[in-house]
């Protein structure tokens, strides 16, 4: 099947604030520097769902949401040196290409090699890999993932060790991995325990606060509870189109920082397999994440858990 078009199942989200739909689609072979992933499972993250709801500035439709996933290469393109088929793999929504400034720069892992045609829900080369129906359907943050198979950039995939339980290191592909890598690499948190830190921030505010919902008055409200003169606040939710944040200037001229991050700021390609063995060795947690799991028509249903708050994260199997 390596040089031929797959056909297979995908929840398409064909417009705004619709549940997404199981549809037979077909995934075209992988070009140049592209990989065609298997995806064996794929969780259910709030930025999907934000998406869906229309609020998403950059949503585009119709599309194949999903970037929460982990599976098997399936087939490479040509010139691709470092990925084959059989691979474990997880795809990234922020690649790393190794090469552009801000790869280069150990002070973000915002890489921008692709960064116009992911926005626009396509592949490097300005097309998609996805039809149904005879319609083209876009890609999502360069992954795809509530397909059978998606297609994805060479950069944008990390290859992890193949006994990882894919229903379970999925989730390092968005939720767990943001939320420990704004602790400990964009905040750069504290390594004593946290007992310890808790007696030192009773006197005067917290030294780290996090916002993760998306809310502009909680990210304001997690600035200002920050300790003047070293207080750090990271913003790691995203919030809707057109809002903005605010706060009184002295807030920040009294010395606390106000500062944001995506996928945790790790360096996608080399950071998730380091990830994926601290899980595997049990340095990390991850399982205990999973309070839900669902068969790939129940998609739907994640979403519905997720809006409840009757989950963490649910898994899909595809």
């Amino acid at each position: 099947m390596a040089n031929e078009v797959i056909k297979c199942k995908a929840a398409v989200a064909w417009e705004a604030g619709k549940p997404l739909s199981i549809e037979e689609i077909e995934v075209a072979p992988p070009k140049a520097h592209e990989v065609r992933i298997k995806i064996i499972a794929t969780a259910v993250c709030h930025t999907d769902a934000y998406t869906l709801s229309g609020a998403d500035p950059e949503g585009c439709f119709p599309v194949i949401l999903g970037h929460e996933g982990a599976g098997i290469v399936e087939s490479v393109g040509e010139g691709v040196t470092k990925l084959k088929a059989g691979d474990t793999v997880i795809p990234l929504y922020i690649p790393q290409c190794g090469e552009c400034k801000f790869c280069l720069n150990p002070k973000t892992n915002l890489c921008q090699k692709i960064r116009v045609t992911q926005g626009k829900g396509l592949m490097p080369d300005g097309t998609s890999r996805f039809t149904c129906k005879g319609k083209t359907i876009l890609h999502y943050m360069g992954t795809s993932t509530f397909s059978e198979y998606t297609v994805v950039a060479d950069i944008s995939v990390a290859k992890i060790d193949p006994l990882a339980p894919l229903d379970k290191v999925c989730l390092l592909g968005c939720g767990i991995s943001t939320g420990y890598g704004a602790a400990v690499n964009t905040a750069k948190d504290f390594s004593k325990p946290i007992q310890e830190v808790l007696i030192e921030m009773t006197d005067g505010g917290v030294d780290y606060s996090f916002e993760c919902i998306g809310n502009v008055k909680v990210m304001r409200a997690a600035l200002e509870a920050c300790h003047k003169g070293w207080g750090v606040s990271v913003v790691v939710g995203v919030a809707a189109s057109g809002e903005e944040i605010a706060t009184r200037p002295f807030q920040l001229v009294t010395g606390r920082t106000w500062k944001g991050t995506a996928f945790g700021g790790w360096k996608s390609v080399e950071s998730v397999p380091k990830l994926v063995s601290e899980y595997m060795s049990k340095k990390i947690k991850v399982d205990e994440f999973v309070t839900h799991n669902l068969s790939f028509d129940e998609i739907n249903k994640a979403f519905e858990l997720m809006h409840s708050g009757k989950s963490i994260r649910t898994v899909v199997k595809i």
